[in-house]
């Protein structure tokens, strides 16, 4: 399994990329793995402030559905729309590709409390 070093990630499976004042989110190569095949991405927050830990959305695999969690607070600036036509590519290239939202900061500082890549990697025993 793959975790990029430069990511941040939570507890719930979601990763998070910074630039600037802007966070691209999406779930882990684990969680992907998990799920199994993503056949359909639902995210309808954009414009909408979301809450650290809040749904922002779901993700599809055949046989299960789950909650996507936002890592930190931020506006749905943007999803990624490549997902409506490809949602494999959750499972292809969770960290690239199958990014699904981006994010402005609402308190850049929240990434800070948000598990390493090493942390992680511990968490799901990989």
């Amino acid at each position: 399994m793959n975790f990029p070093s430069e990511l941040k990630y939570t507890k719930d499976h979601e990763w998070v990329r910074v630039e600037g004042n802007e966070a691209y989110i999406g779930v882990t190569d684990f969680a992907q793995r998990e799920l199994g095949d993503i056949v359909y991405v639902d995210i309808n927050t954009v414009g909408n402030e979301v809450a650290k830990e809040e749904v922002f959305g779901t993700v599809e695999a055949v046989k299960t559905v789950s909650d996507l969690y936002m890592p930190v607070t931020g506006t749905v600036l943007e999803v990624n729309a490549e997902l409506n036509d490809n949602p494999e590519l959750v499972n292809s290239d969770p960290y690239g590709d199958g990014w699904m939202v981006k994010v402005s900061l609402a308190d850049a500082s929240e990434v800070e409390g948000l598990l390493t890549a090493a942390a992680y990697q511990e968490l799901v025993g990989a």
